[in-house]
């Protein structure tokens, strides 16, 4: 099988094994970036395409008849078109479960860092407001225990659950979203959208960016939490209405946010919500998936998905 990934260097790789992966493979040839107009002439004569955010479209699909395969180094295939894939007979393989404890530690963290609005805290200490200070400590904002208080979690798979776990140990309360029509086995008890909206203290997201899901969180979302509440975002930026967010922040209807992901990555150095001046809003560089364990998990799951396509055995396919 002759191999080509597009955006090698989304996975640092110089931290990584790529042993197996590579002994997988005749070929494994490696570009640090593709742009949208390099594509077509990159993945020509391969059977397998790995990628990360690089976008996949119907044209692309045309223009390779070789193409057998395509390894999404992340669990969201949203930058795939997976009814091209179809069409072409193309198999499509994500990566799922290998960032949980990544990004439910970050999931938290931002939790903690708006409860205690450590950024302004740590701002002072180093401006030397703490050094001037007439007592012991600062006391200037606001600080919340998460003990006592409930988090609402927007999707519930492996990540949700995770974060789920880790609120408890904090002595939080947990709702989960149940869709209508839908049953579940797993023996939680499942509130709709609008009850996890009105009663959560802290709303989180972890569900896939699809068109059900695209701007889920909008204007009449924002109006619905509690005054007060904080939004936590490590899934998809497009799962926000950035400008209802923005709205919201600004209005101070939501008292912060924590977001690890926007809509448009890397941001436009224009946009509103990194410009907003709101004291309580903690953006970070959708690094929350980033620790070498799970990238190395990535890489491990990759092989594994490979080697099942070429014995014929069930892989993990969404397409």
């Amino acid at each position: 099988m002759r191999a080509v990934f597009l955006d090698y260097l989304s996975m640092k790789p110089d931290e990584l094994d790529f042993t197996k992966l590579k002994q997988s493979t005749s070929v494994f040839e490696t570009h640090d970036a593709t742009s949208p107009d390099q594509v077509i002439e990159r993945i020509a004569g391969f059977d397998v395409v790995l990628l990360n955010k690089v976008k996949f479209e119907r044209h692309h699909f045309e223009s390779n008849p070789d193409l057998k395969l395509i390894l999404v180094s992340a669990t969201g295939t949203d930058n795939v078109d997976k009814a091209a894939a179809a069409d072409h007979g193309v198999v499509v393989c994500n990566v799922a479960g290998y960032g949980t404890p990544s990004v439910s530690q970050h999931t938290l963290m931002l939790m903690l860092m708006v409860a205690t609005q450590a950024v302004r805290y740590h701002d002072d200490v180093r401006a030397g407001r703490w050094s001037d200070s007439p007592m012991f400590c600062l006391m200037d904002y606001p600080i919340i225990d998460l003990a006592g208080r409930t988090l609402g979690l927007i999707g519930y798979g492996e990540l949700g659950q995770a974060v789920g776990r880790l609120a408890e140990a904090f002595g939080m309360r947990v709702l989960v979203m149940g869709r209508d029509g839908v049953t579940y086995d797993d023996g939680t008890t499942r509130v709709p959208f609008e009850t996890v909206l009105e009663q959560s203290d802290f709303v989180s997201l972890h569900g896939l960016l699809n068109e059900q899901t695209a701007g889920l969180m909008n204007q009449a979302a924002f109006a619905r939490m509690k005054p007060g509440s904080f939004l936590i975002n490590t899934a998809r930026g497009g799962l926000v209405d950035e400008d209802a967010l923005c709205d919201a922040l600004e209005s101070g209807h939501l008292a912060g946010a924590g977001l690890d992901v926007v809509a448009v990555e890397p941001p436009p150095a224009n946009s509103r919500l990194l410009n907003l001046k709101h004291p309580n809003l903690v953006i970070t560089p959708h690094s929350a998936w980033a620790s070498r364990e799970s990238r190395q998990r990535i890489v491990d799951i990759m092989q594994a998905n490979l080697e099942a396509f070429i014995e014929g055995a069930p892989i993990n396919r969404v397409a």
